[in-house]
């Protein structure tokens, strides 16, 4: 929203005049009219953006589930089932957001490519935290880490 116009500060308490149809004026930080139809566009590809994320977070979800104790250093990435899932996840995501006519149908809207990238250390993050874990969980056996986080 910042990057077509719309400060942060400005989006709080903009809902109503958001969602008025008749309303073909609301202003962004830089005095730029948007009627409805294109405020809905931005928000639906918002949501698209969003949608997307939770895909690139799911990338480090399957991956820090693939084991309880093992790096995915040490077990690899050698399972070719769930890298085509991880493949085909993405890959419907895209589907999704560039196949003409999806926009009518779900409401999803074509993304720039660094629109893509936002999530991608959201998941680094969770991927690490995970991997300290479980060498806490080797380090000390037994230990309290094991005891509050191992399944």
């Amino acid at each position: 929203m910042a990057e077509n116009g719309f400060r942060p500060s400005t989006l709080l308490g903009i809902r109503k005049n958001w969602d008025d149809l008749t309303n073909e004026s609301v202003e962004d930080s830089y005095g730029q009219q948007w009627s409805y139809i294109d405020r809905k566009i931005l928000e639906y590809t918002c949501h698209s953006a969003f949608f997307v994320s939770i895909v690139i977070v799911q990338w480090a979800d399957v991956i820090i589930c693939k084991t309880r104790k093992l790096s995915v250093f040490t077990q690899g990435m050698n399972n070719w089932v769930l890298n085509t899932g991880i493949m085909f996840e993405t890959a419907l995501a895209a589907f999704m957001c560039y196949t003409p006519g999806l926009d009518k149908a779900l409401r999803v809207y074509p993304l720039r490519f660094w629109w893509w990238l936002p999530a991608l250390p959201f998941s680094l993050i969770i991927w690490l935290y995970d991997e300290g874990r479980r060498w806490l969980l080797r380090k000390y056996p037994g230990g309290w880490v094991e005891q509050e986080t191992y399944y």
